[in-house]
Formats: C-alpha cells, structure tokens, sequence
C-alpha cells in the first residue's frame, strides 16, 4: 500500500505529493533517518542540491517553519513535557485509530515508526527520551515518557490507541491491562532463543526468559494478536530478498530488521478473530500483495 508524504525543496512545490510505491522507497527514508540520528539533526545548505531522502527527512523533521505552513503544534517545551489535558477526556470520548509502538527509541522501535509515518498513521510512541523522538519524527508521533508499570501512564498511553506493536521482548511481560486494545502484534524471537546453544544460549537466556512471558501473557489476554516468529534479525537492506513462512524456519534463517519492521506494518491490518501467528525469515518467494499474503497465513494458521 503506498504512503504519502507532501515534501520538496521549495515552498511552492511543498503542495505536491510524493508516493512510496516500494518497500525500497521506504527503505531509503529508514536507512537516512537513522544514520541523522546518530549524527544529529540534519542541516542543509541554500545552494546545494537536496536529495530525494533528505526531502522526506526535512518533511519529518520539518521545524517551526514547516510546522507554521501545515498548522502543526508547536515544539515541546525545553523540558519535553506535554499537557496532560487529555486526562481530562473520558476514555468513550476518543476515536481508537492509533498504533502505539512499544520501546521507540530501540533500532527496531525507530524502523516501526517510520514504516507508520510513510503510511500515514496516527502513532503513537513510549520512548526513554521524548526530547530525542521530537527532534528524529517532528510532530508525527506523539511520543511518551514514563513507568509502563504505572496505571496512570498506561492509561493515557493507551488512549485513542487500536493496536499495540511490540518489537523487541519485555514489554507485555511487565504491563498490567491492555484495556480497549484491539490488537497487539509482538515481533518473537523465541525460536531464535530456543535454538541458540553454548555460549549464545547463556547470553540470551534473559531474553529467552521474556520472549516466553510475552507470549504467554499475550496468549492468555483476550486480545486478538499477531506473533510473528522471525528469524535471526540482521542489519540487512530490506526490499532486496524474497520470503520464507515455513514452519521450523524461524529457528535457522535470517530476517533483515528492516523487512521485519515493514511486515509488522503490514500486519496492523490483518487483524484475526482470536490469534495468528507465522514465521518468517528471507527466503526464495517474492510477496507482491501482502494482505494477500498474510490473510492466506492466517487461514491456515
């Protein structure tokens, strides 16, 4: 499905859309959002010539300027702090059409988030630094900063939000209620864990041990849910390699972290009735229509 992004480098031609057919489109804004936010925010000179990506990123990290043109709220204040005047809405009052993503500042919370953004999402983020998220996502996210063990907190994270997406472990294993969710998607690495062996196998026994709450957990709550059993995640471009949803894969195979966060998106409308779970590492098969593909995975899961 392809998101749109109004972006150029001059104001006059800011009215014309920009369309991401492609995974790879995509994948291009994934790779250079991430390497400026380890370098800092990006600084473009009047002269020199701005590439495709770096307009999709100036539309992100637009600034005042871009925000005043598109009637976008203000930056937060110094602090990163919000008004909590959404407290105030009763929970009936608020349309659930958010995705919240779980662990944001995570490299594979980041890559979620972006895949949202391209689609046009309302999202949603819980992030250890809110003044960090607002600087790489602008006012796309509504980022949130707190104790996800906290009633309070939690509360008003899950406000106005349809789908949780989990992408790395521990999350669902320390939450309480997940009250007026429609549909939690956990990204699983447990049989990447199970079959690890020696050292590894010790190394990741933590992980194992929260890999294993979470899915519990989110078997056992009433939510319809999405596992996705992926392989071995790698620092891989994603968009270049083909498919595998056999069954047994997931313990041996490889996933590019960018593929796995574009399936997780992909996931969010392909809601079951009461569970879906699948593996998945890169493989042979090429996937031209993905709700095509994912609603043949759930009729035989």
């Amino acid at each position: 499905m392809a998101g749109v992004l109004p972006c150029s480098s001059s104001t006059l031609s800011l009215l014309t859309p920009l369309n991401f057919h492609s995974q790879e489109q995509c994948r291009a804004l994934h790779s250079h959002s991430l390497s400026t936010q380890r370098r800092g925010l990006f600084v473009c000179a009047a002269k020199k010539k701005v590439s495709f990506t770096d307009q999709i990123l100036d539309y992100i990290e637009g600034g005042p300027k871009l925000r005043k043109w598109y009637g976008a709220p203000e930056l937060l204040p110094k602090d990163g702090s919000v008004a909590e005047d959404e407290d105030e809405l009763s929970e009936g009052d608020e349309t659930r059409d958010a995705v919240l993503v779980t662990d944001g500042d995570s490299e594979m919370g980041q890559m979620v988030i972006l895949s949202l953004i391209v689609k046009r999402a309302r999202v949603k983020a819980l992030v250890k630094d809110k003044r960090a998220a607002l600087e790489a996502f602008g006012t796309y996210v509504e980022s949130l900063t707190g104790d996800s063990r906290d009633k309070p907190f939690l509360r008003r994270a899950l406000r106005g939000v349809s789908t949780v997406i989990c992408p790395n472990e521990g999350f669902l294993s320390t939450v309480g209620s997940l009250k007026g969710v429609n549909h939690v998607i956990l990204l699983s690495q447990l049989s990447v864990y199970k079959d690890a062996g020696g050292i590894q196998a010790l190394m990741k026994s933590n992980a194992r041990k929260l890999a294993e709450e979470d899915e519990s957990i989110l078997m056992a709550s009433g939510i319809p849910y999405t596992i996705i059993r992926a392989g071995s995640l790698q620092i891989s471009p994603g968009g270049t390699q083909g498919f595998s949803f056999e069954k047994g894969t997931a313990a041996k195979g490889t996933l590019s972290k960018e593929d796995a966060a574009f399936i997780c998106v992909e996931a969010v409308d392909a809601v079951p009735e009461e569970r879906f779970i699948f593996e998945v590492v890169n493989g042979d098969d090429k996937v031209s229509d993905w709700k095509e593909c994912l609603n043949r995975l759930m009729e035989k899961s």
